[in-house]
């Protein structure tokens, strides 16, 4: 159960409070009150910061029936704004007090967020003024005075309503925002620690042309994101399951179908390659800790990547036509390769003593290493440094903290995202 203090992203996976109530399908949603059902709680809070908000009522009556599209007005049932809030909000009376809100997401492998300065309501509500500001013109074609409805909610709500309000409005408004306006909209939702459901839902975005040479992810992705994958979700899901998951999982910023793209323009190399279906073998074996073996339903390596290499074309049929993956198999990389193998060779007598899954058809670590090599020298270095932290957590390595810098300076080097490297951060040992 959620206790009140927990954040938003732990509490709700959507969309929540009257913002979220308004963004409810018609049949899916109260009117008014009725029993205690999980969630309706924030829309007690949501009322009860308008109606202390000083607000007139036609400027509340305004801003829910814009966010609503319409479909609900209060004094089509008899009701005032004010009387139906105060029935929302005696239906769910205040909580017991709460921390302060507006934290920055905390994270045990980003200990450089304790060091920032938590966001105060003052500035929230600047942030969230200044988005305003930037929409403004949009919003005044689309509702004529809604915006300054939306700036008095956030002078007298709070930003956390307004934000959220606002979002509503440009969505139920059909308005169409570019990916750097997204992106500083993802920024405050971490400040308010909202799940990003709440900004990407229904949110109209100018996405950039989809370009699998930008890196503007912040996680793993590609194959080697698939092998992390296969070694926690294979028993619980089908493997094409799994595969049409990490085909569908384009990070928060990203053009949709990158993650599809990525994969595929993996599996390409790879399958294209000179690397021998053994070597093929050992590497998928060794990066997925033995979640998989492609003889198991009767295939060989290469009819696996085949086969997810169809799952990332439907996926992209589906969200990105447009796209062609022919210039993305025709690009050669090699920046950083000896680099790479700098790090690959420097842990070869400690890989060399260690098996993946050494109980369950395992994989020597020496094997592993030889298959990296060729990775990174006959297919990608980017996708071979990528396949070799994988196989450094199947193997439990222990690192130094010097080596584990130097990971994070080659996956500066490669564009990855901030939590790429950090996957194996659990391994550093002090006392190396």
């Amino acid at each position: 159960m959620t206790q009140p203090d927990e954040p938003y992203y732990v509490m709700y996976d959507g969309d929540f409070g009257l913002s979220g109530l308004a963004g409810r399908p018609t049949g899916a949603r109260p009117p008014v009150p009725q029993g205690e059902a999980v969630g309706d709680e924030q829309v007690g809070v949501d009322a009860r910061s308008l109606l202390e908000s000083g607000l007139p009522e036609e400027m509340i009556r305004t801003l829910w029936l814009v966010a609503d599209r319409g479909r609900f007005d209060p004094a089509g049932e008899g009701m005032t704004v004010r009387s139906w809030l105060t029935a929302w909000s005696e239906a769910f009376p205040p909580p017991p007090p709460k921390r302060p809100r507006h934290r920055k997401y905390i994270s045990a492998i980003t200990p450089d967020f304790f060091a920032r300065p938590v966001p105060v309501e003052t500035e929230m509500r600047d942030a969230v003024l200044a988005e305003i500001g930037a929409v403004e013109a949009d919003l005044a074609r689309a509702v004529p005075g809604v915006a300054e409805a939306l700036r008095s909610a956030v002078a007298g709500a709070g930003a956390d309503l307004g934000f959220r309000l606002l979002l509503r409005t440009l969505k139920a408004c059909s308005v169409r925002v570019g990916k750097a306006r997204h992106d500083r909209y993802v920024e405050l939702s971490d400040s308010f620690e909202y799940c990003y459901a709440v900004i990407d839902d229904g949110l109209e975005v100018d996405w950039p042309p989809l370009d699998t040479d930008r890196r503007d992810g912040t996680w793993n992705f590609g194959l080697s994101e698939l092998a992390s994958r296969f070694a926690v979700e294979w028993h619980d899901r089908t493997r094409l399951e799994v595969v049409r998951g990490t085909a569908g999982s384009d990070d928060v910023g990203q053009t949709p179908g990158t993650a599809a793209a990525l994969l595929l323009e993996d599996v390409t190399r790879l399958h294209a390659s000179p690397l021998s279906d053994d070597t093929l073998t050992t590497l998928w074996l060794a990066a997925s800790d033995c979640g998989l073996r492609p003889d198991r339903f009767g295939g060989d390596v290469r009819q696996w990547l085949e086969q997810i290499a169809e799952v990332c074309r439907e996926r992209l049929r589906e969200v990105a036509p447009d796209h062609d993956p022919a210039p993305a198999r025709a690009r050669a990389r090699t920046a950083g390769a000896d680099e790479v193998l700098g790090e690959l060779r420097g842990l070869a007598p400690e890989l060399a003593s260690r098996t993946v899954q050494p109980h369950w058809q395992g994989v020597p670590g020496a094997d592993a290493a030889r298959a990296l090599e060729q990775v990174v020298t006959l297919v990608d270095p980017d996708l071979g440094f990528r396949l070799f932290l994988r196989v450094l957590i199947a193997l439990w390595m222990p690192l130094t903290a010097e080596r584990y810098a130097r990971f994070e300076a080659l996956g500066e080097r490669f564009g990855h995202g901030r939590y790429l490297v950090s996957e194996i951060d659990q391994f550093i040992q002090s006392d190396l």
